[in-house]
């Protein structure tokens, strides 16, 4: 491309501020009147279209009206021949057509511009300009242009038509498919000629000095091969959906077991190619072998960029041996050794990844590794040493560790928290070495960093308390010191906390007294009101009675105190000192309330204008044990992502949604149906999904259920997986398999039409309980009916006449666990008491076989395990998940062979209130597992409920 130049101003210029006039918005607009000078001058042309774009492509936005005014303005400029300033137009045009009105005005203008015999330099421009310019609807009018382009023995111009096409494809897909033999060919390109035109009839270098005048510009080979990367990947997205044709490409162009025969000669589309096969080995396993065979191939290319990839994709593939790692490691080790800064840090940061799962195998690498920890690039230094970290010997800790405090002042907080989350997995995997890795975080906790990094030094720390209790004195006076003088709010409000849990256990709980009270008197509002809780946990917890009279006295000061939550505070624990009862509730509550339902209930309150009349009801909200709350809390464990690279980013994956995400999208689509409106609050609806049919089935059906105060919704979730056939009319028959199920239908909405593109669709069946204050539980036979239709392949439209069918799916059971039950935490010992004197039922079963709960799957505690534990821990998998319960104090594991109790809680939608299940089971080699079921609920219905489940 030839250049267009631009006056850049001088450094006393832009001190002065005209380099900030000279592109400025409003300067350039009234400049614009360059483009209607006759003659045209394509010097300054040129200058201020350059001004244009690069203030485009720093962020500057022009109003409709500006770049309509500017678009137009600039396509007078056609009628210049010159080559530079027609390259530069199509620049402008491209970033302006985003934003100017009409401008599919110049299409004729552009067209001119591409056509195959043309011989200017900038046809591939104009190609690229049209691909903005178009609307999708025209795609097909200029199909045969782009055909043509992209099989152009040009690489610009192939190049330019292939982008332009991959732009193209999410607008007009049908169109752009019927490009795949030209892709194919681009693909398979051999040497060509450069973008500086076609071949011409002149020799000589350059072209000048050949025997005849050339017609175009004249010729240069190109050995890039670059149209090959932007083909494959148009061939990828065509092909995307079908695995087969995707597996069949990677063969093709793979070359065989070496690699050598390979079309490919662009080093960028081998990467490309080996990130598809990767792929595609993740998702199929039955290619595997194959596909490996192919990466091992790569490994031996000449290009650094290939192997690297072909090695990247074999560590990081799912359950990799370590027999198959030795030839990517091998490869690795080289470019640890290269004097290329970037194939060093990609290869540390590699097996940085791979040591998390085969340090033995990345171990080989150790002695490479150790020599870069005195690389002048400090990135791969950190890479180095947190690899050594996880794949060196207790004995190379102290060693390790050392080497490490020489260079933490040096990096970067991004690396230094890499480093802390190293020595944090460390400390786990070598618990008698917590002395020098304790000393270790306590002398960079002192040190000068950010949020996160002093986060993750707290963090490092935490964990070495709950896990290596002979570190916790330490740990817990180093956190004290930090604390004096931590510019971080949130970190010293969770260090207040750990304090008041961990520091009323140890030996002397009166030595951290003063560093809690001076955050009370030297601290902002927040840190105060922790360091109040902190301190009433020591008074409520200690077994020194003269402790909590001294607390005591702090805390009558603490009344004085200027912020009103602080006063609070201490006026609440002041009470609760006084009432035993009081301080178990508020200071030693082992439970708290699960706050995704509790967010999920007042969501649902507050949109619901008739339950604003009652007051919100807490007791539906389940509760969760302090250890569930803070597991949902926590962060990913940094045990598994130490040191990792990001995850791959081939298919940005969205996160899985939670239960209280499912059930706020559920509540979402049924407030969209009128005929609900009446109904009232859902009380419960199903966690997960009951899959009706297999993954592979052409017609795929899921079921939701949703209970109302009246009713029961069931909502079903259907797909056409067909491409070729819709499916219109579509409805769920569901026939009772019992005639006293107590529930009666009410209709059927069923869904007008359902094709591949809309799929999935929703069909909803009411029911009626006949019987509000009974839980019915039924069973149901279903069957999708429909109307099948062939589509129109030439207008992509169904056709008039179809046929009936019906199609039979898995049943639908109505049951006590999930859909009415949910699991609620609570303390079982004084729950249990207090509800003996309520409602309450018990029953004996006999469980000869645990097939009659549950299938065959047992679940595995210990390596040796008795056959007798097998069978009570099955019983307890199987109660469990009939109950959809929570089980209380890890009595779902067994620890006796004879006699086992299970305690179970949870809450009844509906206002149905609290049930507590406890299961007492003995073992007779006779008789198998006999089981005395005792239930205790607020309503007699709710026994029976749990009776009938596990009965039934």
């Amino acid at each position: 491309m030839a250049s267009f130049a631009m006056s850049f101003p001088s450094k006393k210029e832009d001190e002065s501020g005209l380099s900030s006039y000279y592109n400025n918005k409003t300067t350039i607009i009234q400049e614009a009147r360059v483009f209607n000078e006759s003659p045209i001058s394509p010097r300054k042309c040129r200058t201020l279209l350059t001004r244009i774009v690069y203030l485009l492509y720093v962020g500057e936005t022009f109003g409709t009206q500006e770049a309509t005014g500017l678009f137009f303005g600039t396509t007078k400029l056609f009628q210049n021949k010159d080559s530079a300033l027609r390259q530069a137009v199509y620049l402008a045009i491209k970033e302006l057509a985003t934003t100017a009105e009409d401008v599919i005005m110049v299409t004729s203008s552009i067209m001119k511009d591409m056509q195959p015999n043309s011989e200017v330099i900038y046809r591939p421009n104009a190609i690229r300009a049209l691909c903005k310019i178009i609307d999708p609807s025209m795609a097909q009018g200029v199909e045969r242009f782009f055909k043509a382009a992209i099989v152009d023995k040009n690489p610009s111009i192939s190049s330019a038509a292939l982008v332009s096409a991959y732009h193209l494809f999410p607008n007009a897909k049908d169109v752009v498919k019927r490009w795949v033999n030209e892709a194919q060919e681009a693909v398979n390109a051999k040497p060509s000629s450069s973008f500086f035109g076609s071949s011409g009839g002149g020799g000589g270098y350059l072209g000048f000095g050949g025997s005849s005048q050339p017609s175009g510009p004249q010729t240069l080979p190109s050995t890039s091969y670059i149209q090959q990367y932007h083909a494959l990947g148009l061939l990828y997205l065509i092909r995307q959906q079908d695995r087969m044709a995707i597996t069949k490409m990677i063969q093709q162009l793979g070359g065989g077991k070496s690699g050598a025969g390979t079309t490919l000669k662009n080093p960028m589309a081998l990467c490309m190619l080996i990130r598809y096969a990767a792929k595609v080995m993740e998702e199929d396993p039955n290619v595997q072998r194959q596909i490996l065979e192919l990466l091992e191939g790569w490994l031996r290319h000449k290009s650094d960029m290939v192997n690297f990839e072909a090695a990247r994709a074999i560590c990081e593939m799912k359950g990799v041996s370590p027999a198959h790692l030795t030839k990517p490691i091998a490869v690795l080790q080289v470019f640890l050794t290269t004097p290329k800064p970037v194939l060093k840090f990609a290869a540390t940061r590699t097996l940085a990844a791979l040591a998390l799962t085969h340090p033995a195998s990345v171990a080989t690498c150790n002695i490479d590794l150790e020599t870069l920890i005195a690389d002048p690039n400090r990135s791969v230094a950190t890479y180095a040493i947190t690899t050594l970290l996880k794949t060196g010997n207790e004995a190379s800790v102290d060693r390790l560790i050392k080497q490490i405090t020489g260079f933490m002042t040096e990096i970067s907080d991004e690396f230094k928290v890499i480093i802390v989350e190293a020595i944090r997995s460390l400390c786990l995997k070598f618990p008698t070495k917590h002395a020098s890795m304790l000393t270790f975080l306590s002398g960079v906790l002192r040190d000068e960093g950010g949020y996160d990094f002093k986060r993750a030094v707290v963090e490092a720390m935490f964990d070495m308390i709950k896990f290596i209790p002979e570190s916790k004195e330490q740990a817990l006076s180093h956190l004290c010191e930090f604390i004096e003088d931590c510019e971080f709010t949130k970190l010293s409000v969770r260090i207040l906390h750990l304090l008041g849990v961990e520091g009323p256990k140890s030996p002397q709980p009166a030595k951290y007294i003063r560093f809690i009270y001076n955050r009370v008197v030297l601290e902002n509002a927040t840190v105060r009101a922790a360091a109040v809780t902190s301190l009433a946990k020591f008074g409520v917890n200690s077994a020194e009675p003269s402790l909590k009279k001294s607390i005591t006295v702090l805390l009558n000061r603490c009344l004085d105190d200027v912020d009103d939550e602080v006063r609070d505070r201490a006026a609440l624990y002041l009470k609760v000192f006084r009432e035993k009862p009081l301080a178990d509730a508020y200071v030693k509550e082992e439970s708290v309330f699960s706050l995704a339902a509790l967010e999920a209930k007042l969501v649902s309150y507050v949109k619901d204008p008739a339950a604003a009349e009652q007051p919100f009801d807490v007791s539906s909200v389940p509760k969760i044990s302090r250890a569930q709350a803070a597991q949902e809390t926590a962060r990913p464990s940094t045990l598994d992502t130490i040191g990792a690279p990001l995850a791959k980013k081939t298919v940005d994956l969205p996160a899985a949604p939670s239960a209280e995400e499912k059930r706020s999208a559920y509540l979402q689509q049924l407030a969209e149906v009128p005929e609900f409106s009446s109904y009232g609050p859902v009380l419960n609806s199903s966690q997960n999904p009951a899959q009706l049919t297999e993954s592979e089935t052409e017609y795929q059906v899921s079921c939701v259920k949703h209970i109302y105060k009246e009713h029961i919704v069931f909502q079903f979730n259907i797909s056409n997986t067909i491409p070729d056939t819709v499916l219109e009319q579509v409805s769920v028959i569901m026939q009772p398999q019992s005639e006293d199920s107590g529930l009666v239908e009410d209709f059927i909405i069923p869904l007008p039409s359902l094709s591949l593109a809309t799929s999935p669709g929703i069909v909803y069946v009411s029911f009626t309980r006949e019987d509000p204050d009974a839980y019915a539980i039924a069973s149901f036979q279903c069957t999708l009916k429909y109307i099948s239709k062939e589509l129109d392949p030439s207008t992509g439209m169904p056709e008039e006449e179809g046929y009936e069918d019906e199609y039979q799916v898995e049943e639908v059971e109505l049951s006590a666990g999930g859909d009415y039950i949910v699991p609620s935490y609570s303390t079982f010992g004084s729950e249990w008491d207090r509800m003996r004197t309520g409602p309450n039922a018990t029953e004996t079963f006999v469980l000869s076989a645990m097939e009659s709960l549950r299938g065959t799957h047992f679940k595995f505690h210990h390596v040796c395990i008795s056959h007798l534990t097998i069978e009570f821990t099955a019983a307890c998998d199987s109660i469990i998940e009939v109950l959809n319960m929570e089980p209380l104090g890890g009595s779902e594991i067994p620890q006796q062979p004879t006699v086992h109790t299970l305690q179970l809680s949870g809450l009844v939608a509906g206002g149905g209130g609290k049930v507590l299940v406890r299961c007492r089971m003995t073992f007779s080699r006779g008789q198998g597992v006999t089981l005395e079921l005792a239930v205790r609920a607020e309503r007699q219905e709710v026994c029976d409920l749990v009776l009938a489940a596990v009965g039934g």
